[in-house]
């Protein structure tokens, strides 16, 4: 159902010269929920994020929240804030003050701002560091307080530009926590452009997947992993081999391929599948992940639990028999 708090873009495009990087885009965010636009670098991701915020004008189209268009006005008045990817914090000022900053240019009063200020810094887990200068902080307290300082104006949309990218990867699976925990209390819609798939699945009440400056699919992570629409979306979002049948192609999880060693004996319920060639292995814990050659050296990828992958082991070079349950094969639109 919709509602005033839901974000829209209605055929938005954005030209740079003769160069189209978004084109003719609508979509339907819904208020409060946590979005990830995710895709390849160069396929229109940001350009859309830096429009909605009013860092990038519109070419074509209008972005409507709260039941009008916001495309023409200010940033500041647009209902929305941006978090960047660099944090662009003022290195003079304390923790506090960055905080505080855009208050303090609206002209609201020292006591008002830094009380504001206190609170969101208390909801981001950095009322100790108030004082501190950001070159006096980690990466991840920098990014808490880029967080706060976004928060202060109560925006109706927050923006959020890859702001995870610059943390290494124990402090990016912890941040994402916070992310998620923070996007639930304060009940606000996110926006999240990212890269990683990983992070989009980990996050996202919706993911909006974007490829050559076009939406290519918009879903729950689950739908958008579990039932790709093209070939594109199978590939990028990983996980999946796609195999040409009948004329059409299909996806089908790696980790619902299965492998017939020759003499082992065929399968329950497995179709009669493709032949194909092992070509490497690589250990995942608790899983194998077997490359393998099939026709018209297509490459492919089956995930294996580790004990049946010593009960019957392959090597690169041996043949096998690629199988799976009709079930799990998913027919791809493009």
């Amino acid at each position: 159902m919709r509602s005033l708090l839901d974000l829209e873009l209605v055929s938005v495009t954005k030209r740079y010269g003769d160069a189209v990087a978004v084109n003719a885009v609508s979509h339907l965010f819904p208020a409060g929920k946590y979005v990830c636009l995710l895709g390849p670098s160069g396929c229109g991701k940001s350009s859309t994020l830096r429009m909605i915020a009013g860092h990038e004008g519109v070419s074509d189209g209008a972005i409507l929240l709260d039941g009008r268009d916001i495309s023409h006005l200010p940033p500041a008045r647009r209902g929305t804030a941006m978090m960047f990817q660099s944090y662009a914090l003022f290195p003079h000022m304390t923790v506090l003050d960055n905080v505080a900053f855009s208050l303090k240019m609206k002209g609201t009063d020292r006591a008002t701002r830094h009380r504001r200020a206190g609170e969101l810094l208390e909801l981001v887990g950095m009322s100790h560091l108030a004082q501190r200068l950001p070159a006096q902080l980690s990466g991840g307290q920098q990014q808490r307080a880029a967080l706060a300082r976004a928060l202060i104006t109560d925006p109706q949309v927050l923006l959020l530009d890859e702001p995870l990218s610059a943390l290494d990867p124990f402090l990016r699976t912890r941040m994402r926590t916070e992310l998620k925990r923070l996007q639930r209390e304060l009940g606000i819609t996110f926006i999240h452009v990212t890269h990683g798939q990983d992070e989009a699945l980990a996050l996202a009440d919706q993911i909006v997947i974007m490829n050559n400056a076009v939406i290519e699919q918009a879903g729950t992570a689950r739908e958008v992993f579990n039932a790709p629409k093209s070939e594109f979306v199978a590939r990028f979002m990983g996980g999946h081999n796609v195999i040409a049948l009948g004329g059409r192609r299909h996806a089908l999880r790696a980790d619902r391929t299965r492998l017939v060693v020759p003499g082992a004996g065929a399968l329950p319920g497995i179709s009669d599948g493709i032949d194909a060639t092992v070509t490497s292995y690589e250990f995942l814990g608790t899983h194998v992940a077997v490359g393998l050659i099939g026709p018209g050296d297509a490459e492919l990828t089956a995930m294996l639990p580790e004990e049946s992958f010593f009960a019957a082991p392959v090597e690169p070079g041996h043949a096998v028999r690629v199988g799976w349950h009709d079930a799990d094969l998913h027919q791809l639109d493009a």
